[in-house]
């Protein structure tokens, strides 16, 4: 078959390997947004799927927006399907029905759990047990068609949401790939998604914010879904303290209760209380300074910060 991509963040590279060179499939085309300004010189940088489709020379359409001139370039290309993950841009009609398939979509849950463009962050500020791709077909309404394939696979409590996305592209590919074989030999078959949906829009700065008048796990939880994007952070002393690492206290039973938000600078590490248990700050970043072992930053403040807030 003849395959158009549409894909821009790193999360999505492995699904355009994936499918270069798969079995009879010919990827004629990939669509990703423009460069970008990227680090302190804001110098032009192309997208990471850019970036492997030109690797691989394969023709590039850069779109901000899939418009007429978009569309009129893809459909040039003759494509039998249309795959997209993270594209960032919306599909809709005429090029909703260019493919003589249409698109399918890998999306970083089982649907319709966390339809949106943050599904993993919220699946792990939620604290699902589970997180899992879905492979369906591209429908005006938001990742509302039906569901060819989806798997799931525990939620390791250690994992970020960036190591997290990282898993689920490497197995979401497959999951894609097996799809992509399923509709060219007819036999895949979609079916409707069943249960009510939930959503997850992108995340804000201020979704990173930390609770400390929750439980460990939610913190925790709070902590994990918004690493690395976009930041979990608390204040101390009025000023932005970006928090970088933090893991649970392996044994709590000998510690002193803390009460909320109450900081405990020790020798080798850095406490902080929540609603039941207190968690280790393990790498910070204060306002204004670099990256640091908690326990450094911890040796440096005074009696009257020991409260965040």
């Amino acid at each position: 078959m003849r395959l158009v991509f549409a894909g821009t963040p790193a999360p999505a590279v492995p699904s355009l390997e994936r499918l270069v060179g798969h079995g009879d499939h010919e990827v004629v085309g990939v669509v990703t947004r423009p460069d970008a300004p990227l680090g302190r010189k804001r110098v032009l940088t192309p997208s990471p799927v850019a970036a492997a489709a030109e690797a691989h020379g394969l023709p590039v359409v850069k779109a901000a927006r899939l418009d007429e001139e978009a569309t009129a370039r893809i459909e040039a290309l003759r494509p039998d399907l249309g795959v997209i993950v993270a594209y960032g841009g919306l599909v809709r009609e005429p090029l909703l029905s260019t493919p003589r398939l249409g698109w399918i979509n890998l999306h970083f849950s089982v649907l319709p759990s966390w339809r949106g463009a943050a599904p993993v962050q919220h699946a792990i500020i939620a604290d699902d047990a589970e997180l899992g791709a879905s492979v369906f077909q591209l429908v005006p309404e938001l990742d509302a068609g039906d569901v060819f394939a989806a798997r799931s696979w525990p939620n390791d409590a250690g994992l970020t949401a960036g190591a997290a996305l990282e898993m689920l592209a490497d197995r979401g590919a497959d999951l894609l790939a097996e799809v992509v074989d399923g509709l060219a030999a007819g036999t895949a078959r979609a079916v409707p998604q069943v249960g009510e949906p939930s959503l997850a829009p992108k995340l804000a700065i201020e979704d990173g914010r930390l609770d400390w008048r929750l439980g460990a796990r939610a913190v925790l939880a709070r902590f994990r879904g918004t690493t690395p994007e976009p930041g979990a952070w608390t204040t101390l002393g009025g000023e932005r303290l970006k928090v970088l690492e933090a893991r649970p206290v392996d044994s709590v039973e000998a510690i002193a209760p803390l009460s909320a938000g109450e900081l405990r600078p020790e020798r080798r590490r850095v406490l902080v209380g929540t609603a039941d248990a207190p968690i280790e700050l393990v790498r910070v970043q204060p306002a204004g300074k670099g990256a640091m072992a908690a326990a450094d930053w911890g040796r440096g403040l005074a009696e009257s910060l020991r409260t965040l807030e």
